[in-house]
């Protein structure tokens, strides 16, 4: 009787080893070769998009050139997917598994400060206000990292055992206010069937890392986000007379205090790390008046799914307590945008070892923990998944001297956009491969 294929890949992915520069038919010299032959265009598809940003739903002019180039090469293509997204199916010439790749496509709501000839002048209305547009997280080198991947498969079409599903989605930042987007919204739209993959992959830019290096680790490996919203409530009066009133701007301030408490005194941090974070602080507009109202922002991240909801728990009891406490009162609202970040473990084994396979043994290392968030995990919530980090950082410079991701000087090493390609082609391939093999043999 044929065994599944997935228990055939659990297997396999335990004993891979150093194997995979070695397996008989391995395509990794033609990847080499294509790779170094595409260097060139997938640095101006970089070039072009980061010039040309978009924000997250809005992605129309990206989407457009993900899908003719996608069409170009003879892909199936749905679009548009949640708003602005693109589905692209590649049906190798061979039997095996369903593959899915994912990149993210939307720039932030930041003035660009790099000095860069193609830096972006783009402007647009966020929230109501005219704002700088950017891509200062590396989406733009993730687009175009995965528009080069899907030309150098389609090179080898016939000699691939299996499917590779390409997602370009919009709006991994989060939607605009008031709408739907992200991983979400494309796995509701239908992302994730016809066909339906049994593995997914992606990478993210990282500009703590060294170029040519790449981090990976399984479990959980970047943390949720919530987004919450505190309104304090006072009673408004002169500022000369604050007796008169319940300042709402002290009980603010308080509030934000004390939320620090709770990850300084309250959560065990020796189980996962976790950060709460205010963000914006809005209330008033004179100077001489205590206002009625305070508005505070932020966020909450951890890294395990049952701190989280005690942290939230915590949240509210501690804003709600120290407002009445002055003789005001708090309203919290929160809402949940990203789940941790779970790599799968024998993915992730298999992952290091394609990426050592394609970078060198010593080029590969367990990447630590990370706090910022990823709607990648919606995918993982269904599918098994690796995520992980391409270093940007020259060797002429020190990781913890170059801009971060998110700044308005943002910027990137493009050696590191051909490193892309052959990592994330790679490891497509070797998850095929592995996962084609048994049902081969049986």
């Amino acid at each position: 009787m044929r065994r599944s294929m997935r228990v055939g890949v659990l297997g396999l992915v335990l004993g891979v080893g150093n194997a995979l520069a070695q397996q008989p038919g391995s395509l990794r010299p033609q990847v080499e070769a294509q790779a170094q032959r595409l260097e060139a265009q997938v640095i101006a598809w970089r070039r072009d998009i980061h010039q040309h940003p978009e924000l997250g739903n809005r992605e129309f002019r990206t989407g457009r050139l993900v899908a003719d180039h996608l069409r170009a090469l003879g892909l199936e293509v749905r679009a548009p997917v949640a708003h602005t997204g693109v589905v692209g199916v590649l049906r190798g010439g061979l039997p095996g598994p369903v593959v899915a790749l994912r990149a993210d496509m939307d720039a932030l709501p930041v003035t660009e400060q790099s000095g860069l000839p193609f830096a972006s002048t783009q402007k647009a209305r966020w929230q109501g206000q005219e704002v700088g547009v950017a891509h200062v997280c590396g989406h733009d080198g993730h687009t175009a990292i995965l528009m080069g991947v899907a030309q150098v498969l389609a090179s080898l079409r016939e000699r691939v055992p299996g499917t590779v599903v390409f997602l370009f989605q919009p709006a991994e930042e989060g939607p605009p206010p008031d709408e739907e987007g992200g991983a979400a919204l494309m796995i509701r739209e239908g992302a994730l069937k016809d066909p339906a993959p049994s593995a997914i992959f992606g990478l993210h830019l990282n500009s703590r890392t060294p170029l040519g290096k790449a981090g990976v680790r399984g479990g959980p490996f970047m943390a949720s986000g919530d987004t919450f919203r505190i309104v304090v409530q006072g009673s408004q009066t002169h500022a000369a007379l604050p007796w008169l009133g319940v300042d709402p701007v002290v009980l603010a301030a308080q509030v934000v205090m004390g939320l620090q408490t709770i990850e300084s005194r309250q959560v065990n941090v020796l189980l996962e790390p976790s950060v709460i974070t205010v963000g914006a602080i809005n209330g008033g507009n004179r100077p001489n008046i205590i206002p009625d109202t305070v508005e505070l922002s932020g966020m909450i991240r951890a890294l395990d799914e049952t701190m989280r909801g005690d942290i939230r728990k915590r949240l509210i009891r501690t804003a709600e307590k120290i407002a009445e406490s002055g003789g005001g009162s708090a309203a919290v609202t929160i809402t949940p945008n990203y789940d941790v970040t779970v790599n799968d473990e024998r993915l992730a084994r298999l992952t290091a070892e394609s990426l050592r396979a394609t970078l060198g043994r010593d080029q590969v290392f367990v990447n630590p923990k990370v706090t910022v968030s990823e709607d990648f995990s919606a995918y993982q919530k269904l599918v098994p998944g690796v995520f992980f980090f391409l270093g940007v950082v020259p060797p002429d410079a020190r990781p913890e001297t170059v801009f971060p991701n998110h700044s308005p000087r943002f910027w990137i090493d493009e050696r590191v956009l051909a490193i892309g390609v052959r990592t994330l082609t790679n490891v497509a391939l070797d998850y095929l491969t592995a996962a084609a093999a048994p049902a081969a043999g049986d």
